[in-house]
């Protein structure tokens, strides 16, 4: 039997309900129009994202996959050059590297905020570096300022993976606005969100924004013209109408969930004893939370896979984000990494569990997230009375959910996602 979801992970009816009709219109509009591709609404969403992140010029394509694959190739990067990326990332990041025919370096993460560590990121720079790929994890921007030191510093190139960070903010810096070029992902459940897959390319440099323009539409200058080899990836023109609708609202959407995200931090403080720790923020109010993750280590007495079973049961939805590093994933083992290259992001890899978070979510939601995690552990905890045990002995001979685990629900290896 299905179990009914009493807080999901992600709930967008709670943004598009109250400005449906302006969505409908704006959509309204284009079919009327009908320049479905390369219209009007498509250019003025790039220019307005493009200022509302700092920078110059935007260039929409299909997805955030190509906004960092062609994106790196505006800027010249090719085969033969070394680009370094963290190995805690999703997989586009890497795939984006590879299409170029570039080499790409990983680099291991710092474990308290998940972001990539630079300090290793600095020892891995060879002669043949030409790029270094910060993502902007879970919508907190790396350090612009250290990020800025290091390419002046080796001399290299600052592409930023700003996927899950729309207008996140740190040292005065928006995501976007710090190196030479910077990728972001339009998926339905990003902060700023399209009705379906789009991604934008943001860059000051006219150069690599007019090679973008090329590559994103068959790597012509002009119609029937093709200067080099592109490919067809444009951000519909539909879409485009969508996110422009979408993005005055965008900066409250960004400030409830950073006040979601402080409620979490208030809620979860009394676990951190039993090992259920926040990842941190080093970004003050620039945080823009497209994911709130907790980190279930290794003190904590009960296992992740039961705590996000427990939490399922009752109807709340989570996610792991990302459940195996880069590194590790089979598709990639030509690369030559093996298990234990990058302890960190294996060990997050282990430990992290996304909560519900999305604008709208109410204090009380909130609250049975955490109230829920905190009767997990209670129950589960070698303290508890006979409860747990009674229940744990009822389901493991009918054959029940937890079946298999210890009686203390301790921790064993596994790869649940």
């Amino acid at each position: 039997m299905d179990i009914p979801i009493t807080i999901p992970f992600v709930d967008l009816n709670l943004q598009h309900l109250p400005i449906q009709n302006q969505l409908q219109q704006a959509i309204q509009a284009v079919i009327e129009q009908g320049d479905f591709v390369l219209g009007k609404a498509l250019s003025d969403f790039e220019a307005a994202f493009a200022t509302a992140s700092g920078t110059k010029y935007g260039i929409g394509v299909a997805s955030g996959t190509d906004a960092i694959a062609l994106g790196l190739q505006a800027c010249n990067i090719d085969a033969g050059d070394e680009v370094i990326l963290p190995a805690n990332t999703f997989v586009a990041t890497l795939i984006g590297v590879l299409r170029t025919g570039a080499k790409p370096i990983l680099v291991d993460c710092d474990p308290h905020t998940a972001l990539i560590d630079l300090e290793a990121a600095a020892k891995a720079i060879t002669a043949k570096t030409k790029a270094l790929i910060p993502v902007h994890l879970y919508g907190q921007m790396v350090s612009p300022k250290q990020l800025l030191d290091l390419a002046d510093t080796y001399k290299i190139l600052i592409f930023e993976d700003a996927a899950q960070a729309h207008l996140a903010e740190r040292e005065g810096y928006r995501a976007g606005s710090v190196g030479i070029a910077a990728a972001f992902s339009f998926y339905p459940s990003k902060n700023l969100g399209a009705f379906g897959d789009g991604g934008i390319l943001l860059t000051q440099n006219q150069d690599v924004a007019e090679k973008m323009v090329r590559l994103r539409n068959y790597g012509a200058s002009r119609k029937y013209f093709h200067t080099e080899i592109g490919t067809n990836s444009r951000l519909d023109t539909i879409q485009a109408a969508v996110l422009h609708q979408k993005l005055p609202y965008l900066q409250n959407w960004n400030r409830d969930r950073l006040t979601i995200a402080q409620h979490y931090d208030t809620e979860l403080a009394p676990l951190a004893t039993q090992g259920i720790i926040p990842i941190q923020n080093h970004s003050a109010q620039g945080h823009v939370y497209h994911l709130y993750v907790i980190r279930i280590c290794e003190s904590c007495p009960v296992n992740r896979s039961v705590i996000q079973e427990e939490l399922t049961a009752m109807g709340i939805q989570t996610g792991i984000h990302y459940p195996i590093p880069c590194h590790l994933q089979p598709g990639f083992s030509d690369l030559g990494y093996q298990k234990g290259d990058f302890p960190h992001a294996e060990m997050l890899a282990n430990q992290i569990l996304s909560l519900p978070m999305y604008p709208g979510l109410s204090h009380s939601q909130i609250q049975k997230v955490t109230d829920a995690i905190a009767r997990i552990l209670k129950v589960n905890s070698p303290t508890e009375s006979l409860l747990f045990a009674q229940r744990e002995d009822g389901e493991t001979r009918e054959g029940g959910r937890l079946g298999g685990q210890t009686r203390q629900g301790r921790k064993q290896t596994t790869n649940n996602h």
